[in-house]
C-alpha cells in the first residue's frame, strides 16, 4: 500500500517537474526563433513610437528587448535592463523609468530589481531541472522522494522570488508608460507560463514530501517487530505442547511401575 502510493505520487510529481521546466524554458527562450510560443512571449510590450532611440513597439523578453511580435531583436543580453530599448536616447520614456544605470538609461529602481529577478529565475530553473533527476527514482525510493523534494522546494523559493520580481517590475513599468499617455500591457504567455511553473513546482514538492512519509521506517519496524514476536509466540507454543507431552508419558511410565510392583507383592 505505501510503496504503490509512493510510486503513485513519484510519477506525478515527476509529471508536474516536467512540465514546469518546459514552460520555463518557454519564456526563457522567448524571441530566440520566430516560432509559436516563443513569438508571442514576452515580459512587457509599449508603444515607444515618440521615445528617442526606440522602436515604434518595444516587447521586453528574458535576453532580448524586439518590436512587434518578436521580431527586430537586439543583440541577447544577461539581464537586459529595460532601458536598453532606447541606448543612445530615451527622450518621451517615462521619468520613471529613466536614470543612471544600463549606460544611462534606467533607474537604479528597474535596473536592479530586474537584475535580481533574473538570477532568481535562472537559478531556479537549474535547481528544478536537478529535481527532475532525482525524480526519476522517486516513484520507487523514499529517499530519492524526499531528496527530489528538497530540490524542488529550494527551487520554488528562488522562483517565488524571481516570479514576484518579474510581476512587480513589469507591472510598475506598464502603469509607468500608461500615465505617460504610451500603451502598454503585460504579456499574458510570459506570466501564464510563469504562474504556471510555479503551481507545477509547488505541488510536485508537496507529493513528493508524501511519497517521501509513505512507509515510514517506523511503522515498517514495527510491522516487522509485530512478526518476530508472533514466531517467537509459535514456537514457545511449540516447545510448551512438546513438555507437556513428555511429562503426560513419565506420569504414565510411573504408573505403570507402581502398579506392577503392587502386583508382584500381591
Amino acid at each position: 500500500m505505501a510503496a504503490g502510493l509512493r510510486g503513485a505520487m513519484g510519477t506525478v510529481s515527476l509529471i508536474l517537474i516536467a512540465g514546469s521546466i518546459v514552460l520555463m524554458f518557454f519564456v526563457v527562450l522567448s524571441g530566440v526563433t520566430d516560432s509559436t510560443p516563443l513569438n508571442k512571449t514576452w515580459f512587457l510590450q509599449a508603444d515607444t513610437s515618440n521615445v528617442a532611440g526606440a522602436r515604434p513597439v518595444s516587447q521586453w523578453t528574458y535576453f532580448y528587448v524586439c518590436g512587434a511580435d518578436n521580431q527586430n531583436c537586439g543583440s541577447p543580453v544577461p539581464d537586459l535592463p529595460i532601458g536598453y530599448a532606447w541606448v543612445g536616447g530615451g527622450s518621451g520614456a517615462p521619468a520613471g523609468l529613466l536614470g543612471p544605470r544600463g549606460k544611462g538609461t534606467t533607474s537604479k529602481y528597474y535596473y536592479y530589481m530586474w537584475r535580481f529577478g533574473w538570477v532568481f529565475y535562472l537559478i531556479a530553473l537549474l535547481a528544478n531541472v536537478a529535481g527532475f533527476f532525482t525524480c526519476l527514482l522517486a516513484p520507487c525510493s523514499r529517499l530519492a522522494s524526499g531528496v527530489s523534494g528538497f530540490l524542488v522546494a529550494n527551487a520554488l523559493f528562488w522562483f517565488t522570488l524571481a516570479a514576484s520580481l518579474m510581476t512587480a517590475v513589469f507591472v510598475k513599468a506598464r502603469n509607468a508608460f500608461q500615465s505617460n499617455g504610451q500603451s502598454a500591457r503585460v504579456g499574458r504567455y510570459a506570466f501564464g507560463f510563469t504562474w504556471g511553473a510555479w503551481a507545477c513546482m509547488f505541488l510536485a514538492a508537496i507529493f513528493l514530501f508524501m511519497g517521501c512519509g509513505a512507509g515510514s521506517s517506523r511503522s515498517e519496524k514495527r510491522r516487522s517487530t509485530r512478526s518476530i514476536t508472533g514466531e517467537a509466540g509459535n514456537n514457545t507454543g511449540f516447545f510448551r505442547r512438546q513438555r507437556s507431552r513428555r511429562s503426560a508419558q513419565g506420569s504414565f511410565v510411573d504408573n505403570e511401575s507402581q502398579r506392577r510392583v503392587k502386583d508382584e507383592y500381591a
